[in-house]
C-alpha cells in the first residue's frame, strides 16, 4: 500500500518557516469512487478512575480490503478532524499510513500530493478552503522522545493545523493529552493480501464522540 522507507539519511526537518511547504497543485478529480470500510467493532475502553478522571479512550475497529478503501477512510476521518487534533499512525512498512493520510490529504483540501515526506521530516500542506493545514511528519528515524523532535516545532503548528505522524508511538504523546491513535495491521510474511484489520483508539474528551462520527 506505502513504498517502504528508503536508507538515505533524512534532512533534519527545519523550524516552520523553513518546513518543506507542498507546492504541487492539489490533483483535480483525485477522489475515485470507493466503497467505504466496513465496521467491524466499536467499543469504549478503560479510564482512569479518581479525581481528575481521565475520559474514556473510544476504540473503533475497522476492516479495509484495498488501497482505495484505506484511501477512503482518510477522506472519511478527515471529515472528523479539527485544527489542532493530533493524530498517530502505527503499523509496519507498507501497511497503508501514508495512503491513509492522502486520504486525509484530500478530505481536508489542502495543498499537494500527500507522499511520505521521508528526506525532509515533515511536510505542511496548506489549505485550499481556509481549512486547517496537513502537517504530514515521519518521525522513522527519530529516536527517543519529543527533545529529538524539537526543531520541527510542532507544538507551535499543531494549533492552527492536523498533525498526523507516522511512527510517532513513544515520541509526540506529550504534544496533547488528547490524539487520536491509528493502528494498521496487515498479514505479515510474502503475500499480496491487501486486507487490513485497522483500530482507532481516541483518547482524551475530543475523541468521545469518534464512534458515532465515523458511523
Amino acid at each position: 500500500m506505502e513504498a517502504p522507507h528508503n536508507s538515505p539519511a533524512a534532512e533534519t526537518a527545519p523550524k516552520p518557516a523553513r518546513t518543506d511547504p507542498a507546492s504541487a497543485p492539489n490533483p483535480a478529480g483525485t477522489d475515485p469512487a470507493a466503497a467505504p470500510a466496513s465496521t467491524a467493532s466499536a467499543e469504549h475502553g478503560g479510564s482512569a478512575g479518581g479525581a481528575g478522571t481521565v475520559p474514556e479512550a473510544v476504540t473503533v475497529a475497522l476492516t479495509v480490503t484495498s488501497p482505495e478503501e484505506m484511501q477512503e477512510l482518510g477522506r472519511r476521518l478527515a471529515r472528523v478532524l479539527a485544527p489542532g487534533d493530533l493524530v498517530m499512525l502505527t503499523g509496519e512498512l507498507g501497511a497503508g499510513k501514508t495512503t491513509l493520510t492522502r486520504g486525509l490529504g484530500e478530505g481536508l483540501g489542502v495543498r499537494g500530493a500527500v507522499t511520505s515526506p521521508t528526506f525532509v521530516i515533515a511536510r505542511v500542506h496548506p489549505s485550499l478552503s481556509g481549512g486547517p493545514a496537513l502537517v504530514h511528519v515521519d518521525a522513522y528515524r527519530l529516536g527517543g522522545g519529543l527533545d529529538e523532535m524539537e526543531d520541527l516545532d510542532l507544538d507551535v503548528s499543531l494549533p492552527e493545523s492536523v498533525v498526523v505522524v507516522e511512527w510517532g508511538d513513544g515520541k509526540v504523546e506529550e504534544l496533547s493529552d488528547d490524539r487520536l491513535r491509528v493502528l494498521i495491521d496487515r498479514a505479515t510474511g510474502d503475500t499480496d493480501d491487501e486486507r487490513r484489520e485497522v483500530t482507532l483508539v481516541g483518547i482524551g474528551a475530543r475523541w468521545a464522540g469518534l464512534r458515532e462520527a465515523l458511523g
